[in-house]
């Protein structure tokens, strides 16, 4: 595919959006992907890193190596997504620790936005179709409702292992990385290595990330060339699933201390705004919820225009 200059800093902005996505526990950077078009493209791309590119390269060199991998393209994607976690994570902590409702409300509006988006793209739907969409949403709300672990692990091959798991969540759309980095209790230590600029830990768990992400996205590139009607209704499941994640009005049942020492909550339920001891926020989460809504509207429309 070629592409201009400008091209290329579309695609590192779409990446920057996937990036400040994964941040959040709850919101997948795979539903940006795929909403903003480019989604089977990084499937192919990454899946196309195999031991035949060392035959390649004997025979015609890195250029050709780069061009088999569509290198610029993934390039531009992962720059993106490096800078927007590099420079966004305490950001989007900070707003989630201070403006829970308001933050959650505008997430809330992407995902529901993006499920009609990503239904719109199965061309037939049968029983099977709507059985595998009953079902990813079953399962994305399963994964939901488990409790973190309590405990909280830095070692090496723990990150490595979460990097392995994580990743394989990040590029799928509806089910959020960050989410289980949770569950296995590595958000914290990731975010701090972040944070504190931990080039060791970082490495390590790019490393895992990495062979999680060529393994699991031929499984992914596979499903979308031999069944792609039924991997766009699962895709469409996982996603109304993690609604109840994002949903922005909580009940805390248990608490927990964190490594820091501060008391963070443990156990969370979904409950109406009505119920919510405090305030709701209701008019302000209603508006952010719009404006994320039709931002996905947005860049659909964009997308078909472009085409």
């Amino acid at each position: 595919m070629s592409r201009t200059l400008k091209d290329y800093i579309i695609v590192s902005l779409k990446g920057m959006s996937m990036g400040a996505a994964d941040v959040v526990p709850g919101v997948s950077g795979g539903t940006i992907a795929f909403i903003s078009g480019i989604y089977e493209e990084l499937l192919t791309s990454i899946s196309s890193f195999n031991f035949g590119l060392i035959k390649v390269l004997r025979k015609e060199g890195i250029k050709a190596v780069w061009t088999q991998v569509n290198g610029n393209f993934l390039l531009a994607l992962f720059a993106g997504i490096f800078v927007s976690i590099i420079s966004l994570a305490k950001l989007i902590e900070m707003l989630l620790e201070e403006h829970p409702i308001l933050i959650w409300s505008f997430f809330f509006g992407l995902v529901l936005a993006s499920i009609i988006y990503v239904a719109k793209q199965i061309t037939k739907w049968n029983f099977g179709s709507v059985f595998l969409l009953a079902f990813g949403a079953a399962i994305a709300y399963y994964i939901t409702t488990l409790n973190p672990m309590v405990s909280e692990n830095s070692s090496m091959w723990f990150l490595f292992i979460a990097g392995m798991i994580a990743i394989c969540a990040m590029i799928l759309p509806g089910i959020s990385g960050s989410f289980i980095l949770v569950l296995l209790g590595a958000y914290k230590p990731v975010l701090n290595a972040v944070n504190s600029k931990d080039i060791v830990s970082i490495v390590v768990f790019m490393v895992g990330a990495v062979i999680g992400l060529l393994s699991f996205s031929r499984i992914l590139k596979w499903l979308f060339a031999k069944y792609k009607n039924y991997t766009l209704a699962a895709l469409t499941g996982f996603i109304i699933g993690s609604l109840n994640k994002i949903w922005p009005w909580k009940e805390t049942l248990t608490w927990r201390t964190n490594s820091d020492g501060i008391e963070v909550p443990l156990k969370q339920v979904s409950i109406s705004p009505n119920s919510f001891e405090g305030e709701p926020q209701l008019m302000y989460a209603t508006i952010l919820a719009v404006i994320g809504f039709g931002l996905i509207l947005l860049l659909e429309r964009l997308a078909t225009s472009k085409n």
